[in-house]
């Protein structure tokens, strides 16, 4: 993957990657103060690469990716796809939206209300879709049930 450096600066491509870097942080459920520990640098300094207000090195996003399971390469994926405005607002606010839905849907423990919660989220949104919603249930090995 290349990218257009008529497209982006170098400034804001690291604004993007330390985006990319914190959204994955909070999905994977740490801390900076825990990524910091396991990079063996200070929650500030995760806080200055996720701000973009320090770059990140090869070698620290390479090890960035292999702690939030991830290549290295993800933190670029899509930026030729993207205008260089990654500061809209509506976007920001649903992308918080959905890493805490995500975030919280993870710590839920039994596998069965998971599904359960994600298969009503599913009706819900074929639903505002204007669709009728699939009887199909995830595959945990259960059923649909015939109402």
């Amino acid at each position: 993957m290349s990218v257009d450096p008529s497209n982006f600066t170098a400034s804001e491509v690291d604004t993007i990657v330390g985006e990319r870097i914190r959204r994955r942080r909070i999905l994977a459920g740490l801390t900076q103060d825990q990524l910091g520990e396991a990079l063996g640098v200070s929650y500030q300094q995760i806080q200055k690469y996720e701000t973009g207000a320090n770059r990140v090195s090869a070698g620290r996003l390479y090890l960035l990716a292999e702690r939030l399971d991830v290549s290295p390469g993800w933190f670029f994926e899509g930026l030729n796809d993207l205008d260089g405005d990654d500061g809209d607002e509506e976007l920001q606010s649903s992308s918080r939206f959905t890493i805490e839905c995500v975030r919280s849907l993870t710590r839920i423990s039994d596998e069965r209300v998971r599904t359960s919660v994600l298969n009503m989220i599913r009706a819900l949104a074929d639903a505002d879709q204007g669709g009728e919603a699939p009887k199909r249930a995830v595959s945990n090995g259960h059923q649909p049930r015939a109402d």
